[in-house]
């Protein structure tokens, strides 16, 4: 992900009193978790973080990020204050982590000080598509993954059926805050069993390319990159525990697509 970058020279300012670096602290290490909780790379989130401590008083920051926390120390003069905070995935969300990125160049730019800032991350909150939306927007991308493979008209319906239910199931599933490898499993199962009647009464010229084009939007695509471009960069642990959990919802879609294939004895699919 490119990172935005301020027009204007950062300056070194004088130390800052005890009250006030303990709130830079605190928005440094808020915005930290935000970008995190919402698909940041590492290497995104710590030159954000240290840009932001340095806009809002000239501290000196180092970050530690790990798989389930962050640890933050600001370092103004002599004085240095030292926080964490534990974090938990609330999946992609780039509109955020790019209004963060905003938010932090116009502190560069001296358009917000430390409160005008702190009241801006407040009232940030991640925008939500309607479901209907997303339902909408997975049907037609998988069904235009089934034309890509030479897919007929009748076959693309199918996949856009497939996916379109179970992204609907996945989206419901996740709002009932069930585990993602149950999401994903129960999802993969729902999306082959409904491509697989294609495949049992005939319906379209490709029912095999249907089956296989519901279940892309199941292909955790963005941790794997993040999780890689993690590890080329030297964020280790970010890295590793990204690629864990990316294997594991491959593991958990693959289980249920093999579930549903063995429900309905369409190994000839495959």
């Amino acid at each position: 992900m490119p990172i935005l970058s301020s027009a204007l020279p950062l300056s070194a300012p004088l130390a800052l009193d005890e009250p006030t670096q303990r709130e830079v602290t605190r928005l440094c290490a808020r915005t930290a978790l935000l970008l995190m909780q919402h698909g940041a790379e590492s290497a995104l989130v710590e030159n954000m973080v240290r840009r932001l401590g340095h806009a809002l008083g000239g501290c000196e920051v180092e970050i530690a990020l790990m798989s389930s926390a962050i640890v933050i120390t600001t370092l103004s003069g002599e004085h240095c204050i030292t926080t964490v905070r534990r974090q938990k995935d609330h999946g992609i969300n780039m509109d955020l982590v790019i209004e963060l990125q905003r938010l932090v160049l116009d502190v560069e730019n001296g358009l917000l000080d430390v409160e005008a800032y702190r009241q801006r991350l407040e009232t940030l909150s991640p925008a939500r598509y309607p479901r209907w939306a997303v339902v909408l927007a997975v049907g037609i991308a998988c069904a235009a993954f089934a034309r890509l493979a030479h897919a007929d008209a009748v076959s693309c319906l199918v996949a856009f059926a497939a996916s379109a239910v179970a992204m609907y199931v996945r989206l419901h599933l996740a709002a009932l805050h069930f585990s993602p490898l149950v999401t994903f499993s129960t999802s993969a199962f729902v999306a082959t069993s409904i491509a697989a009647q294609s495949l049992l009464y005939g319906i379209g010229a490709a029912p095999k390319t249907a089956m296989a084009a519901s279940v892309l939007m199941l292909v955790p695509g963005f941790p794997l990159i993040n999780a890689v471009s993690d590890m080329v960069k030297g964020y280790m642990n970010t890295g590793i525990s990204r690629w864990a959990v990316a294997t594991m919802l491959s593991i958990a879609t693959c289980g249920g697509i093999l579930l549903a294939t063995s429900v309905w004895n369409v190994w000839n699919w495959l």
